[in-house]
């Protein structure tokens, strides 16, 4: 069997495949639910970031919940660490949270506003706020923390978020997805509102990833748990394009670290000289902030769409284009 959530925007589904037949769940309807994440060690344990209501919690994969008293109500984004199970929530207005006891208690990690980028940062559609984006714990190391503001950089931590690095050479600002590589030490990726980039130190210096591409407002990034050199974007041609509600012009396609992406969405593996096509994934009617996440050992996909979209088209990948999580 195979389970995965997604928030919608408006609730959170859980979808579980039995013989080959799907069947939805949906629960916090009307939520405004913005992200999720799920416990590593129990996929029945899942956080939904909601758009104004905070964090709550199902320890039943959905069947009930309960709210677990953030002191903050636009949570725009969720993480478990898989290196010691702290749960993150970053919201809007920027600040970040953490939680050692399961959502039980929360301290805030102020230390991050302290940084010196932090009067720059602006959301452009409401350019007198910004949000954490992203939260990505380092997989190895619970100590290791990055942070993507949108917009206004990837942030670096390696003390838990006590204290923090600011925006990190070569990484995008407009930060909109990151990624470890399970099992590769240090290397980590980025999705970004100009471009894709790339690090193989633990997230301190970051190299672009953008040749060959025509579309360069990327969105969503995952990563081949087999090879750290193998990872994907989803890409537009910008902004209103992605999140317009009409085409979003919208292409997903592997990047090697070594090799580049044509328009034709074809790539060289840093391993192999050979040509392979790669077409999307999947398909989206509309861009938005939906993420879909599998169960703890199984495929995980990510992809986003606008609440307004409640359809998710899919099909399987052919040889060689399999889109895995980390």
């Amino acid at each position: 069997m195979a389970r995965m959530y997604a928030a919608t925007g408006d609730a959170i589904a859980r979808l579980e495949e039995t013989d080959g037949s799907w069947s939805v769940e949906v629960s916090l309807p009307g939520s405004g639910a913005q992200c999720l994440a799920l416990d590593p060690t129990d996929p029945d344990v899942v956080y939904a970031g909601l758009r104004d209501r905070g964090v709550e919690r199902t320890t039943d994969g959905g069947s009930t919940w309960v709210d677990c008293a953030l002191p903050a109500d636009g949570v725009f984004s969720l993480a478990v660490s898989v290196a010691d199970g702290a749960v993150y929530a970053g919201t809007e207005p920027s600040a970040l949270y953490r939680s050692s006891d399961g959502g039980g208690t929360w301290d805030e990690l102020d230390a991050l506003l302290q940084l010196p980028s932090r009067p720059t940062w602006s959301f452009p559609p409401r350019p007198w706020t910004s949000h954490v984006r992203w939260i990505a714990p380092s997989p190895h190391d619970a100590d290791l923390l990055l942070v993507g503001i949108e917009l206004g950089g990837l942030m670096r931590s390696t003390d838990r978020g006590e204290t923090w690095q600011d925006h990190r050479p070569g990484a995008q600002r407009d930060v909109h997805s990151l990624a470890w590589h399970p099992h590769a030490l240090g290397r980590a990726y980025e999705a970004g509102g100009g471009g894709a980039a790339w690090s193989d130190d633990g997230g301190d210096m970051w190299t672009p990833a953008d040749a060959g591409r025509d579309r360069h407002y990327t969105w969503s990034v995952a990563v081949d748990p087999d090879d750290p050199d193998l990872w994907y974007v989803s890409a537009s041609t910008g902004p209103f394009a992605a999140h317009g509600g009409r085409d979003p012009q919208a292409r997903s396609g592997p990047r090697s670290r070594a090799g580049s992406l044509t328009p034709s969405l074809r790539c060289r593996t840093r391993s192999s000289p050979r040509r392979v096509d790669c077409s999307p994934a999947w398909g989206m009617g509309q861009s938005g902030r939906a993420k879909i996440e599998g169960r703890p050992g199984g495929p995980v996909s990510s992809a986003r769409r606008s609440p307004s979209s409640m359809r998710l088209h899919m099909r399987p990948c052919r040889a060689g284009e399999q889109m895995q999580g980390d």
